[in-house]
């Protein structure tokens, strides 16, 4: 039965198999009695016992978990040691009343039993990964320590679970095994333990806050790991085999990392603002998870609220993405299905298990083997060897033999032109699948009317932000012209030439812009007819087709194509059965074994050697022919081909399919270069959108503070003429910005002291760093800044005597007084210099909270700065 835990996420241990008990002493006492002596029976009576101990700790498995594995390691080792000095089956001559019995790990009612010590090994290296899986398992994951050992164990099994599938299922098969230690469940389970540990290191990472990207690659491959392991277990002989919940666990596993992966490299393209794949990602995702939830049953409560945890981050990041690209970015969402595959990170591998199985330093039975036998074993082992590797190097030579002369003489892909049926190179139809994905030539002008769209945007803006400010100027010189000397407020002009420069500035910009957008244009239009070779679908329509001759003189064309098609077809059947042949030379090798009848000859090695050797002629022979055969067809072929050249004139369209396939990479290059130039466009007029809104705002800003002033300039006017006597009291004018108080005085004049001579504003004393405008595609003014203090937007020149005081008057400020009127709220210094009152410190000026605009504009970019010419 499998085990779960749901500390940190839900993962799966297998349980050991079970065995009857077995007499190990006797049968292996008799065997050394019987075939060497009763001495050496007694030499090796330790060595008995020992072995018969092991087994009866086996078949108990009351230890602890390590106990258990380092039981399971020194028995496995010592199994190795008995396998070349005892003999085990049902023939006279060797151990024959030795039975292991072993029920099966997953249907505990089903046992099996054979005289055959690889299945006991088989089931004993089962066991050993059974137990390194619950020692995985048992270690808290929650702290780096317990993660780590976690991830070792599980690596450690998933190596026991590889060399078990390699080495000892295929000796240990037949009709009386289960199917737990066969070859598909023994690579199902290997798959299935990496998954866990590579799941380890996801865990890891994450606890880590490592780069959204490496968590994404790391995910993917915990996906294909458990993908692996399903569809082992949906196929025989193992879809009969496990329960349910195994089932489901693996398949939940399997879609939950990669919806995972898709999560996280939805965050990486986030932060990259490749909003329109971070899009495709989490919807991919999504509908993964979806999909799962609605099929799958039969999951662990703690694997169900992961899911359903990570669908809901998923769908939430999915809204906020869809909302940013329909307000902000307005790119075109791929289809799932055009994306390229995410890539995968796989740190986790099987922990290579041969030095723990590595049997050469047991110093057991060893004075029952002689060393000749050995060495004559490893003597035969590499003459095995070099046969295989000598026939194996023919056998792969003549196939890239045949790569090379089919390539020299182009065939098949001649033969498939003469169908209409050319193909590109990989290369370039990579190319062209790209460009047609993404709308063809054929969409360059919806691309062309939205970036003037876009232009038009912002020359509408620029018109409404001008507007703005003559509207402000008309006003001011309206009032002046109405009051006079004593409208002192100081005049539009001299307050908003930054404002102007500025708009100044992206009018160029705009107006530079449209010259690029007109030269894209251009381009698009000349270019039109050599691009539209790209919206042939498929694209091979596009090339030239290898006609039959249009003169015949005999009628043979037919006869030519069909000779050369049936050798074609004889050089194809060569190839798999050379494939057949390093097959079969693999199968012969993996199960040759001549260790039982090295332990039970009498006779020379040599011999012996001469024999089974012989076996391994049959194939060498059948290499031999297969070479023969290839240089005959080969030759063949290459005279039925120069025939066929002449006769369709081959040489000629070659030559217009060279040009062709120059003509489509000319128009890819040029297709991808229209479309940087868009890109570029787009860019800029989102960026040149985005600070003219804030020029706007600055603008809308100066003039409502600027009425304000003069609504109550003209209250307070009105309100001096109407409480004053035109016989007896003077008026008072208004200072203008560093004007002179004799000016504009009515015919009766009052003297006033110098110090009540006041310009209308006064330079700033506040020091202040101005906000620095940041430009990272979309940005906004983010400084918070002190406000000045607050002072009245102007106030009267000193009162005489005869006057009387306004309800809100205060009394006259020194006379180097310094004050600062916001112009509108936010401000941090004045939008022009006023003149400096002698014996002031220089003030330090305030700039305003946007750089100020070069020559040429806010943008100062040369003709055709967005796109590449």
């Amino acid at each position: 039965m499998a085990t779960t835990q749901g500390t940190v996420n839900a993962m799966l241990a297998m349980s050991a198999k079970r065995t009857t008990a077995v007499d190990m002493y006797k049968p292996l006492r008799q065997y050394i009695v019987y075939h060497y002596s009763e001495r050496e029976a007694q030499d090796m009576e330790e060595d008995l016992q020992t072995v018969h101990h092991m087994r009866n700790e086996v078949e108990k498995s009351t230890n602890s978990l390590e106990q258990q594995r380092d039981l399971l390691q020194r028995y496995f080792r010592a199994l190795t040691v008995m396998e070349s000095r005892f003999p085990i089956s049902n023939e006279r001559e060797h151990v024959n009343t030795l039975h292991f019995t072993w029920f099966d790990a997953f249907k505990t009612g089903r046992k099996a039993s054979q005289q055959n010590i690889h299945f006991e090994k088989a089931a004993i290296a089962f066991n050993l990964g059974a137990v390194q899986s619950q020692i995985a398992l048992g270690h808290d994951r929650s702290s780096p320590n317990g993660l780590k050992q976690a991830c070792n164990a599980f690596q450690a099994a998933a190596g026991v679970f590889a060399f078990l599938r390699d080495n000892i299922s295929m000796k240990a098969a037949g009709n009386h095994c289960t199917p737990d230690i066969s070859v598909e469940c023994a690579g199902m389970l290997e798959r299935l333990m990496l998954a866990q540990a590579q799941e380890c290191f996801f865990e890891k990472v994450v606890s880590e806050n490592k780069q959204s990207s490496l968590c994404s690659k790391i995910a993917k491959q915990v996906g294909l790991f458990y993908e692996e392991a399903y569809a082992a277990l949906v196929l025989p002989p193992l879809n009969q085999h496990f329960d349910r919940p195994w089932v489901a666990h693996v398949q939940l596993k399997s879609v939950q990392f990669n919806a995972e992966a898709c999560y996280r490299a939805g965050l990486d393209l986030h932060d990259k603002e490749n909003i329109a794949e971070e899009i495709a990602r989490l919807k991919a995702g999504s509908h993964m998870l979806s999909e799962a939830r609605r099929s799958g049953k039969g999951g662990v409560a703690p694997l169900m609220d992961a899911v359903a945890k990570l669908e809901l981050n998923i769908n939430r990041n999915l809204e906020r993405a869809i909302k940013e690209n329909d307000r902000v970015y307005l790119m075109r969402v791929p289809a799932a299905d055009s994306l390229p595959p995410l890539t995968r990170a796989a740190l986790a591998k099987s922990t290579p298990v041969s030095e723990v199985f590595d049997a050469s330093q047991e110093k057991m039975f060893a004075g029952l083997v002689p060393d000749s036998s050995a060495k004559a074993l490893s003597k035969y082992t590499e003459m095995v060897d070099g046969i295989i590797r000598m026939q194996a190097e023919k056998l792969q030579t003549e196939s890239e033999i045949t790569r090379v002369k089919l390539r020299e003489m182009d065939l098949p892909d001649s033969l498939h032109a003469l169908e209409g049926s050319a193909t590109l190179p990989d290369q370039l139809r990579d190319d062209v699948e790209a460009v047609q994905l993404d709308g063809g030539p054929a969409g360059l002008e919806v691309e062309m009317q939205q970036l003037c769209a876009l232009r038009q945007v912002n020359e509408e803006l620029l018109v409404q932000t001008e507007d703005l400010l003559e509207k402000e100027a008309r006003q001011d010189a309206q009032n002046r012209s109405q009051y006079g000397t004593r409208w002192t407020r100081p005049q539009s002009s001299t307050l908003t030439k930054n404002l102007q420069n500025r708009a100044n500035g992206f009018a160029a910009n705009l107006k530079q812009a449209k010259e690029s957008d007109a030269r894209i244009e251009r381009t698009i239009r000349d270019n039109m007819a050599m691009m539209a070779i790209l919206d042939a679908k498929p694209i091979e329509k596009a090339l030239p087709t290898l006609g039959r001759p249009m003169l015949s003189l005999d009628g043979n064309e037919d006869q030519i194509i069909g000779v050369l098609r049936q050798k074609l077809g004889e050089l194809e059947q060569l190839g798999l059965q050379r494939a057949g042949l390093e097959d079969m030379l693999k199968d012969m090798k993996h199960k040759d074994n001549i260790l039982p009848k090295l332990m039970t000859t009498s006779g020379s090695y040599e011999d012996l050697f001469k024999k089974e050797l012989a076996k391994y002629d049959q194939v060498s022979v059948e290499v031999s022919r297969n070479v023969e055969a290839q240089e005959r067809v080969l030759q063949q072929i290459k005279s039925q081909n120069d025939l066929f050249s002449a006769t369709f004139n081959l040489e000629d369209y070659k030559a217009s399919r060279e040009k062709a396939f120059k003509q489509v990479n000319v128009a890819v290059a040029k297709y991808c270069e229209v479309r940087g130039n868009f890109n570029e466009g787009l860019k800029f007029y989102v960026t040149l959108q985005d600070a003219i809104t804030n020029l706007k705002q600055q603008c809308s800003d100066y003039v409502l503070t600027r009425s304000i002033q003069s609504r109550e300039m003209m209250e307070d006017l009105q309100s001096h003429i109407g409480g004053l006597s035109v016989n007896d009291r003077p008026s008072q004018p208004y200072q203008s910005i560093g004007g002179n108080s004799s000016q504009g005085q009515p015919p009766a004049q009052v003297s006033h002291d110098s110090s009540s001579h006041h310009t209308y504003f006064q330079s700033s004393n506040l020091s202040v760093n101005p906000a620095q405008f940041t430009h990272t595609g979309y940005s906004s003014y983010q400084g918070q800044v002190p406000q000045a203090p607050g002072q009245p937007p102007y106030y009267a020149a000193q009162n005489h005597s005869a006057m009387p005081l306004p309800p809100y008057y205060t009394q006259p400020p020194p006379q180097n007084a310094n004050f600062s009127q916001p112009p509108y709220p936010g401000w941090q210094g004045a939008y022009y210099s006023t003149p400096q009152v002698p014996g002031q410190s220089q003030a330090v000026s305030s700039q305003p909270p946007y750089q100020t605009a070069p020559p040429g504009g806010y943008y100062n970019a040369p003709p055709g700065a967005y796109y590449t010419h």
